[in-house]
């Protein structure tokens, strides 16, 4: 059982099949969780309905057939979602009343080696703590000998339609006219969001719709640049008015312009933002991380609404949704939240549907708009992509309190004034019309690094003076 430890991470269960991540572990799993679900809900098993889905991974069938196994084994009822992205496994348990959980298997956007669970209670994913104690539970009451389906605790059942459906009543017939390039990466998106879109009135071309877990046209990861190189190509050839690319398990979007420039996840917040800013009666609060430009925290309060700072990971941004009341929240990978006309998970489809929305209701007022005509304040900075520095996982933490250290007894080493100093995550620093992020990677040896500032060389100059101290810390 110690082999499976390091699976149980802090927003799923992943690893690399065969290694990590086994039919005996998901077995188990579904013993563990049933009893996790006994404590907080207080049924018992025949009480529970669950769904489960799972992502196009060669090894997903097999890890679904050993978690049925192991949830019906406890007496639980199983409805099986089959192939389906993620947020149809969120739409399940939000949609069926008699739903308790959905159990999503997946490893999002990692290489075809890998695979994962995602779990649900209550409208949110496991938190942190939440995964410990199922992984306590998994272990205490582990089983060496594994029972077959119960087939008579399990039902079939497609739901795919059924969100399809909804997504029309909710949206009409709003993209006629608007022409969009849809690539899902051989992953779970093709199954949906090809179609939806035609049924709300696109043009849609679509590239690698067919899902194949070994992902061979491309790595299913839209924050990767490199995997844009087909639909940026494909939007440019068709004068598309936009190329919307998933990932994995369809739960990020990455969104492509009319000219095959990929958008940062602050940019495309930002024109969600300033849509929503302006069909609300009321100022909305709306949550973004980090490592997100200043641009989008500046305009989005400049309008009365309010824009609030937290950590990175969509764990988090969940929790200060909820703390805030914030009605859209999103991070810089892709991960976007509705609560506004939705629930409040991340669904790449969805988003999907509100960015069509978006530009059919600003051609009708000008046919020759396009969305980049929306991101206009950002062309008053100069921000750069991430950067990694290598450091070692046990020196990160006190290079990063000498650095802080460093910065407040140094005001002026940036050669610009300092405004603020944040560090809910990390150490941002900000100054009149840019900053310098520095945080910890919570999955690898290095720091993550982001700048912005008035012009290029003004950007690069502080991302040197970091580096430099950086390298004088690291030593």
């Amino acid at each position: 059982m110690q082999k499976y430890d390091h699976a149980f991470g802090k927003n799923d269960i992943r690893g690399i099949y065969e290694q990590d991540i086994t039919e005996e572990l998901y077995y188990n799993i579904g013993i563990g969780f049933i009893e996790w679900l006994k404590i907080k809900s207080g049924k018992v098993p025949s009480q529970m309905t669950l769904t489960v889905c799972r992502d196009a991974r060669l090894h997903s069938p097999k890890l679904s057939e050993a978690l049925i196994a192991g949830l019906t084994s406890t007496g639980a009822k199983v409805i099986d979602l089959g192939l389906a992205p993620t947020p149809i496994g969120y739409y399940s348990e939000v949609t069926m009343p008699e739903v308790i959980s959905a159990m999503i298997i997946t490893a999002s956007h990692n290489p075809s080696e890998y695979n994962g669970l995602k779990m649900t209670y209550q409208h949110q994913t496991l938190n942190e703590a939440q995964i410990k104690e199922v992984k306590e539970l998994t272990f205490k009451h582990w089983r060496n000998e594994q029972t077959k389906i119960n087939s008579s605790l399990v039902k079939d059942y497609n739901i795919i339609p059924d969100y399809i459906d909804d997504m029309k009543k909710r949206f009409g017939h709003i993209g006629k006219g608007i022409k969009v390039v849809v690539d899902s990466a051989n992953a779970t998106g093709g199954l949906v969001g090809p179609k939806l879109y035609r049924e709300l009135g696109c043009e849609v071309i679509e590239l690698f719709s067919e899902p194949d877990g070994r992902f061979p046209n491309h790595h299913p990861n839209p924050s990767d640049l490199k995997t844009l190189k087909d639909i940026e190509k494909s939007v440019i050839e068709n004068r598309a008015d936009i190329g919307i690319a998933y990932d994995g398990d369809s739960d990020r979007i990455g969104v492509i312009d009319t000219e095959g420039h990929p958008l940062t996840g602050d940019k495309l917040l930002l024109i969600y933002a300033m849509d929503l800013i302006s069909n609300c009666k009321e100022k909305p609060t709306i949550v973004s991380e980090v490592k997100c430009s200043q641009v989008l925290y500046d305009t989005i309060n400049k309008t009365g609404a309010t824009a609030v700072m937290c950590k990175t990971g969509h764990g988090y941004i969940k929790e200060k949704m909820k703390e805030t009341g914030a009605i859209l929240a999103g991070e810089m990978s892709g991960h976007t939240f509705f609560k506004d006309r939705y629930y409040g998970f991340d669904d790449a489809i969805y988003a999907g549907c509100r960015i069509i929305e978006i530009i059919a209701k600003n051609k009708k007022l000008n046919s020759n708009f396009k969305i980049q005509d929306m991101l206009e304040p950002f062309n008053a900075v100069y921000t750069s992509h991430e950067v990694r520095f290598p450091c070692p996982n046990e020196l990160k933490k006190p290079v990063l309190e000498k650095l802080k250290e460093y910065v407040n007894a140094n005001k002026d080493m940036f050669g610009v004034e300092i405004k603020e100093i944040v560090t809910i995550d990390g150490m941002r620093i900000v100054f009149d019309g840019g900053f310098a992020l520095i945080r910890q990677s919570n999955t690898e040896p290095v720091f993550t690094l982001r700048f912005e500032a008035g012009t290029k060389d003004e950007c690069e100059n502080i991302e040197k003076r970091m580096l430099d101290k950086l390298e004088e810390l690291v030593k």
